[in-house]
């Protein structure tokens, strides 16, 4: 059946990306993309330092694509490694990053705020850093800390926020480390753009739209109001007219 098929390939691609994550966590896995070619299976691999995902002279990149086609069973697979161009945007990194400064006991509060301010300074929306387990003695708590703003639920949430998990272990327990981001490009179903007022002049037949500020309407309308004047006492009326009201303006 086609849905077994789908069900199939989720598994295998969810065992790749546990594999690699595993085999590539001191090179600062940060996801992987599986691509079905002609010439075969491409697997995209991003890591914070792609030279430890090549290893010298390309043996660890070889091993991994062996195991790749015997253990995983892909189709001639081939491997592209890719740097991260903002570790601080990639909740996998950063998720890694709080497991190792926790495991070299540093305290869980100031791991999560510098954390947040690093990913927030990168220009994320949002950012939520979860630890939960024996964080505060011999009972397991949740410890969750919420900066900007990031989609909680819906289908949004599940499109739009990226999320990333790690595990620390320490001498009281195994800590679970969730970081859920809303990158800074983001656009939200219900956001709004107000575009600019357009003014269309006709020329020679063809119209043409331009683009005008609040303050060019302005300046347009006193060149009108000017135009329609045709004796001098009646513009020196105009100019008292405007000098009043700027006082009764003043005094209000």
């Amino acid at each position: 059946m086609i849905e077994k098929d789908f069900v199939q390939e989720g598994l295998r691609r969810t065992r790749i990306d546990e594999y690699l994550e595993k085999e590539l966590e001191r090179a600062g896995y940060g996801g992987m993309e599986v691509q079905i070619t002609p010439l075969g299976t491409m697997v995209i691999v991003y890591a914070e330092r792609p030279g430890m995902v090549i290893g010298r002279g390309g043996k660890n990149v070889r091993t991994i694509t062996n195991v790749l086609k015997t253990d995983f069973g892909l189709d001639n697979p081939q491997i592209e490694v890719k740097e991260v161009d903002v570790p601080e945007l990639n909740p996998k990194i950063m998720a890694y990053k709080i497991s190792n400064m926790l495991q070299r006991g540093m305290h869980f509060r100031r791991v999560a705020y510098s954390t947040i301010r690093r990913i927030m300074g990168a220009g994320a929306q949002g950012v939520e850093v979860t630890i939960s387990g024996k964080i505060r003695g011999s009972r397991s708590a949740v410890a969750k800390f919420v900066e900007g703003y990031i989609k909680k639920c819906g289908e949004p949430s599940i499109r739009l926020v990226e999320e990333g998990f790690a595990t620390a272990e320490l001498k009281p327990g195994v800590l679970g480390i969730y970081v859920r981001i809303m990158p800074p490009e983001t656009v939200l179903p219900d956001s709004v753009e107000i575009l600019p007022p357009k003014m269309t002049i006709e020329e020679d037949g063809e119209v043409i739209e331009e683009e005008i500020d609040v303050e060019t309407e302005e300046i347009i309308e006193e060149e009108e109001i000017i135009e329609d004047i045709e004796d001098l006492d009646e513009l020196e009326e105009v100019v008292e007219e405007e000098s009043t009201e700027e006082v009764e303006e003043d005094d209000s």
